[in-house]
């Protein structure tokens, strides 16, 4: 039977670990008021001249009997009193203190447990108050904007079907099913065609008041027919991406127009595209409203049964049966006896299925309680088969290639200057793949809500055996890939035609990255693909973590996109055919692309960083992106100590000092801003307060490894490297690993930081920003 000390670890809600019951701290006093009670029975037993007989179990058992039958009542009053007053300082809330009876009263631990308890009840009583009124504001305020929503909905239709040969529009529009990205039927709208022009008046008035604002309300123009022209503002939030951005600002401006210039009708024209993404913003909040109050239905929950815990290890300790009369009190305290949080999750549930889904409860619970996706026993069967497969083919493909004389003949220079770009871009993105299976598997080991954080959907997000069949996978495809590329070159074949190998395997990846169906986890690709446009258009995308995220995952792949720009100038400029390699290398375009791509990751991130100071004016964001400058100097003085002809002492004192410079600005902002750490204050030395692994030497021993792998530039300075072209290009692939594997090192640290900051700030569900957004009547 699992400990309920380990059940409770196991579900309780992460980010309000520290508002529930501290079980382990009641527990130690617990063990302290046994060990204190140990002394005073033993002179008892030392005093027994007789020994014990088969009487004495059964006085024993008589005593107990007499006790429950006679005493227990009053034990349960007389013993401890648990008395609820109010504080008159702050907000006068409620507070439970205990006094203990004469029995008890000399008994210091037992006071200590008893004062431990209550600071605990009115603990959790205070933050349940502060939670409950905080959702119940937020379901106000969704009632609110969704009949805000209804009402607009409602005068579109009727102004629509009024308007003589729009009565088709008008019904296209109430009985369209796709008049929302979330329901398969119509909103309900009022069809009465006796409805007055008064009547949509008062409603309009009523929007008014509520914040919605007309136009020109109070002062409306007249048309020729003497009907009031009117345009409607909506406000809707602000677009995160480019293309929603350009899209609001042309369809504002096509409204605008089409008011300006229409000289008959009511000039009215409300874009519906507007109405659905209100719609769906409404419907997101919901959906996370209903989630935050099932997260603190389950808070109540858990902590009940820790206290009824609690009390009874308690009463066995004590030999008294005193978890009674403060068990009555914990279930008259708020966080038990409140049932408003039961009650708006059964409105939010009708509400939803009347507006949402279309009266059909079980589509509803679909939205409003997701199921979790269960581990599938054939994704770890695959894992374990293509990983043997991969070992044995990449045995395999080292042999052949020792035979074939790959590595030490000079003659197999072309192979390295033409296949080993492709399949080193293949090998680095499998190298990323599987450190970010191990950081999903880390991540949920120690109950970091990365989906959360990342804002996934659970049910399509990546789990860590998913990355690793992905990766599996790919690196078998691969080394089976590289294994027949070399028995064909060995059977004579034509190396023009071998060698467009890895030129089509390259393209079925790619192929298979944008497939439109929903086979090989479309979410993830599709998402991923998003991501990518949000990084390559930036500062025009309004950033997020995971895009910044990723980012950072670009700039340890400096080396794969040089090499993606050496296979495309291979294929592209039909190089394999006569295999004139130098082509690429030694073009001024070519080089000159070097250079870009080199900085590419760099200036977006950089980019990302002045996008984020703009939205939020925030000064850490510049100092940010100083980090990523300081990395593109470092880079341009490499890359120009690189050229034979900078070959000084000025451009090698150029390089070192860039190079320092940015590692050292690089390690503090890894330290101190994206792991936290180098507290002096922290109570755990140059850590920080909130750790998640329970080793600090874990800590201090990353920090190590992240000083002495940030440092790799050191070998491009000093030049050590071989004149050979196969230990040169191999000596990259080792460098460009460790920069991955230092990468997946950070990432663990970097978001586990992130986490520890939204526990803080008690933020387990998403705040979705409201469509209709208050205003003055007067705007």
């Amino acid at each position: 039977m699992v400990k309920f000390s380990k059940q409770l670890e196991a579900q309780l809600i992460p980010e309000w670990k520290d508002a529930f019951v501290n079980y382990w701290q009641l527990k130690k006093h617990i063990k302290k008021i046994k060990l204190s009670r140990k002394p005073q029975q033993q002179p008892h037993d030392l005093n027994d001249d007789f020994g014990r007989t088969i009487f004495d179990s059964i006085r024993s058992l008589a005593h107990r009997f007499s006790n429950k039958v006679h005493g227990s009542s009053e034990n349960s009053i007389e013993i401890i009193q648990v008395r609820r007053k109010t504080v008159e300082e702050g907000n006068g809330e409620e507070v439970y203190q205990t006094e203990l009876a004469q029995l008890f009263s000399e008994e210091d631990e037992v006071k200590v447990f008893f004062a431990s308890l209550d600071e605990e009840l009115n603990k959790v009583n205070l933050f349940y108050k502060a939670r409950e009124s905080e959702f119940l504001e937020r379901g106000k305020i969704l009632n609110k904007q969704l009949q805000i929503l209804m009402d607009i909905k409602q005068i579109i239709s009727d102004r629509r079907r009024k308007q003589p040969g729009s009565v088709a529009l008008a019904r296209s529009w109430s009985s369209s099913p796709r008049n929302s990205d979330f329901s398969e039927s119509p909103t309900e709208v009022n069809d009465s065609a006796s409805e007055t022009s008064s009547q949509t008046d008062e409603v309009i008035a009523a929007l008014e008041r509520n914040g919605v604002s007309f136009i020109n309300a109070a002062t409306r123009a007249k048309t020729k027919k003497g009907k009031p022209k009117m345009s409607m503002r909506i406000d809707i939030p602000a677009g995160t991406t480019a293309t929603e951005t350009i899209a609001a600002v042309t369809s504002m401006l096509w409204e605008d127009l089409v008011n300006n210039t229409m000289k008959e009708g009511t000039g009215e024209f409300i874009n519906k595209k507007k109405i659905r993404c209100a719609e769906k913003t409404i419907r997101s909040a919901f959906v996370e409203l209903y989630r935050g109050l099932g997260l603190l239905r389950t808070y109540s929950s858990l902590n009940m049964v820790a206290f009824a815990k609690i009390l009874k290890k308690f009463d066995k300790v004590s030999n008294q049966e005193a978890s009674a009369s403060y068990l009555r009190a914990v279930k008259r305290s708020h966080f038990i006896s409140s049932d408003k949080v039961v009650r708006l999750m059964d409105e939010v549930e009708s509400t939803f299925t009347r507006h949402f889904a279309n009266n059909d409860r079980k589509k509803a619970m679909k939205f409003l309680r997701p199921q979790q996706q269960k581990d599938s026993h054939m994704v770890t069967f695959f894992v374990g088969l293509f990983t043997g497969c991969f070992v044995s083919l990449f045995c395999v493909y080292i042999m052949l290639a020792h035979l074939a004389g790959v590595f030490p003949a000079s003659s197999q220079t072309p192979y390295m200057e033409t296949v080993y770009p492709v399949f080193s871009v293949f090998a680095l993105i499998s190298l990323h793949l599987f450190m970010y299976g191990c950081n999903l598997f880390m991540w949920k080991s120690t109950r970091i809500n990365y989906n959360f954080i990342f804002e996934f959907q659970p049910s399509t997000a990546l789990k860590y055996k998913d990355a690793f069949l992905i990766c599996t996978t790919f690196m078998t495809a691969v080394v089976g890939a590289m294994i027949i590329h070399l028995l064909l070159r060995a059977s004579g074949f034509s190396p023009s035609h071998v060698d467009t190998i890895p030129g089509i395997l390259l393209l079925i990846f790619i192929a298979l990255l944008i497939c439109p169906f929903d086979i090989l986890y479309r979410p993830t690709r599709y998402c991923f693909l998003r991501i990518m446009r949000n990084i390559v258009c930036s500062p025009f995308y309004k950033v997020v973590l995971v895009d910044f995220f990723m980012a950072d995952q670009l700039t340890s792949q400096i080396l794969l996109l040089r090499q993606l720009e050496s296979t495309a100038c291979y294929f592209l400029a039909g190089n394999f055919r006569t295999h004139h390699y130098e082509t690429c290398k030694e073009g001024r375009l070519f080089r000159e692309f070097s250079y870009v791509i080199s900085f590419l990751p760099y200036y977006w991130r950089a980019l990302q960083c002045a996008r984020k100071w703009y939205d939020k004016n925030d000064g850490s964001n510049l100092a940010n992106m100083g980090k990523y400058v300081s990395a593109m100097v470092a880079a341009a003085a490499k890359l120009a100590y690189a050229n034979p002809q900078n070959q000084n002492h000025l451009w090698f004192a150029i390089v070192l000092v860039t190079s320092a410079v940015a590692t050292l600005y690089q390690l503090y902002w890894d330290f101190v801003w994206d792991w936290g750490l180098l507290n002096r204050s922290s109570k755990n030395p140059w850590l920080r307060d909130r750790l998640i692994l329970k080793k600090k030497s874990i800590y201090y021993l990353s920090m190590a490894l992240n000083v002495v792998l940030r440092i790799a530039w050191v070998e491009a300075v000093i030049k050590l490297r071989s004149k050979s072209v196969v230990e040169h290009n191999l000596l990259d692939f080792f460098l460009a690993s460790l920069e991955v594997i230092r990468r997946g090192h950070w990432n663990f640290y970097r978001l586990e930081n992130e986490y520890l900051n939204n526990v803080g700030k008690f933020r387990p569900v998403q705040a979705v920003p409201l469509p209709l957004d208050e205003m003055d009547s007067d705007d």
